[in-house]
C-alpha cells in the first residue's frame, strides 16, 4: 500500500494515513476493469487491480475518482517538510532529498512523504491533509489549491512556469514488441488488451488520454472522428487502476498487451530490471509536472529551500537519472537511454490549456471521457 513516509530516523508513530485516503491511492476496489477477459491473469498480482469479468462493471463503493474530502489528516511533526505527491516520483524524491538533507540549506531538515493518485492527493490537501511542499500531475490539481487559498496565485511565475520535471506519454510493450505497437491507431485493434489508470483520480491517466485524441487531432482528425477513435479506445481497456504506479504493477503482473504510460515510468521499470519495452510515438505529449509551495504549512522557507533545490543541477540531475525530463537545460538522460524528440510533439496548450480540457473532457457530468467511460460501464 502507498502511505505515508517519513523519511529520517525519525519515524515517528505519529504518522498516520487513514484507509479513507490511501485505499484509493492504492488501488484495492477503487481499480475498475472492462468486460474484456485478459489473456493472462497475473497470479499475484502486486497491484490491488480487480480481474476483469466478463461482464460489464458495476459501480464500486470507493469508486475511482471519488474525492477524498473526507480524509483524516495524519500528525505532523512541527517544524518537518510535509511533502505531498504524486505516485510515480517517489523513488526520485527518495535520492533527491539525502542530497539536499546534504546541504547547508538542507541540514536537520525532515521530511514527511505522502504519495498517491495526484488527483486524491490534491482533494486530500484541500480536505485538510498538512502539505509544505506539493507535486502533481498536471496543473489543474494545482489550480484546485490556488482556489483554496492554499498555493500562491502566481506559483508559476518563475523560469520553469511552475514545472518541476517534464516528460511523454509512451507506449509500453511486452519484450520483442510481439504485437508490433508503435502507433495511436494500433491501440484499436481489436483484440488489443490495454492497461491505463482511471482518469477521475490518476493526472497520468488524462495525459494518456489526451496523448492519444492530441495524436488524431494533429494527424488532421475532426474532433468527432478522434472521439469515436477514443470510445474505440476505452472497449480495449483492460483495468482501470487508481494511478499509474498501479497501472504499472498491473501491466508487469501480466495483464494486458500495452500500457501506456509516462517515460519515466518506462525506464524506471526497466532499470528496475522489469521485462518490457517502450515505444516513443511519433506523435505524443509534452508531460509537464507542477510543484509549489503551499501557504498552509510550517516550515515554509524549508519547503522553498528543497523546491530551489528540487529546480537546480543536481536535482535536475536526480530526476533524469530517474526517467524525467529535466526542465533546465544541461542535464544529461540515465545511463544507457537518450530522450528523442518526437517529429509530432505537441503540449496540452495546443489543445486549449488544461483548464479547458479538463471542462471539456473530464466534467464528473457532461464531460466527453465521463460520457464514454459510461458506455463501458465505469462511473467517474
Amino acid at each position: 500500500m502507498l502511505k505515508a513516509v517519513k523519511m529520517t530516523s525519525r519515524r515517528s508513530a505519529a504518522l498516520l494515513v487513514t484507509a479513507v485516503l490511501f485505499v484509493s491511492a492504492c488501488g484495492g476496489s477503487g481499480a475498475t476493469a472492462s468486460p474484456t477477459t485478459p489473456t493472462s491473469a497475473p497470479s499475484a498480482a502486486t497491484s490491488a487491480a480487480a480481474s476483469p469479468t466478463s461482464a460489464a462493471p458495476s459501480a464500486q463503493s470507493t469508486a475511482a475518482g471519488s474525492p477524498a474530502a473526507t480524509a483524516t489528516p495524519f500528525d505532523a511533526t512541527p517544524g518537518d517538510v510535509t511533502l505531498v505527491a504524486y505516485s510515480t516520483p517517489k523513488a526520485a524524491y527518495d535520492a533527491i532529498i539525502p542530497l539536499f538533507q546534504a546541504t547547508p540549506d538542507g541540514s536537520g531538515v525532515n521530511f514527511e512523504e505522502s504519495f498517491g493518485a495526484s488527483g486524491d492527493q490534491s482533494r486530500a490537501v484541500a480536505a485538510g491533509l498538512p502539505a509544505d511542499y506539493v507535486a502533481f500531475s498536471l496543473s489543474t490539481d494545482m489550480d484546485r489549491l490556488v482556489k483554496a487559498n492554499m498555493v500562491a496565485a502566481d506559483w508559476n511565475s518563475g523560469s520553469t512556469k511552475g514545472m518541476v520535471t517534464d516528460s511523454v506519454v509512451v507506449l509500453a510493450v511486452r519484450p520483442g514488441n510481439p504485437k508490433n505497437i508503435h502507433t495511436w491507431d494500433d491501440l484499436l485493434q481489436p483484440g488489443i488488451g490495454i492497461i491505463t489508470p482511471n482518469p477521475f483520480s490518476s493526472g497520468g491517466a488524462r495525459w494518456n488520454i489526451m496523448a492519444a485524441y492530441g495524436a488524431w487531432i494533429k494527424a488532421g482528425l475532426t474532433q468527432d472522428q478522434a472521439v469515436a477513435k477514443l470510445t474505440t479506445f476505452f472497449h480495449n481497456i483492460l483495468v482501470q487502476d487508481t494511478s499509474a504506479r498501479n497501472a504499472t504493477q498491473t501491466f508487469l503482473a501480466g495483464q494486458g498487451d500495452v500500457l501506456i504510460s509516462y517515460e519515466n515510468e518506462a525506464i524506471a521499470a526497466k532499470q528496475g530490471g522489469q521485462d518490457l519495452d517502450y515505444v516513443v510515438p511519433d506523435s505524443t505529449i509534452l508531460i509537464e509536472n507542477p510543484a509549489a509551495v503551499t501557504t498552509v504549512g510550517d516550515a515554509t522557507d524549508k519547503a522553498k529551500a528543497f523546491l530551489t533545490f528540487a529546480l537546480s543541477q543536481p536535482g535536475q540531475q536526480t530526476f533524469a537519472n530517474h526517467g524525467y525530463r529535466p526542465v533546465i537545460d544541461g542535464i544529461n538522460p540515465p545511463d544507457g537511454y537518450t530522450f528523442p524528440t518526437p517529429a509530432g510533439l505537441f503540449t496540452i496548450a495546443d489543445l486549449g490549456g488544461w483548464p479547458a480540457v479538463a471542462t471539456k473532457f473530464f466534467d464528473p457530468t457532461n464531460g466527453i471521457v465521463t460520457q464514454i467511460e459510461a458506455g463501458v460501464g465505469v462511473n467517474p
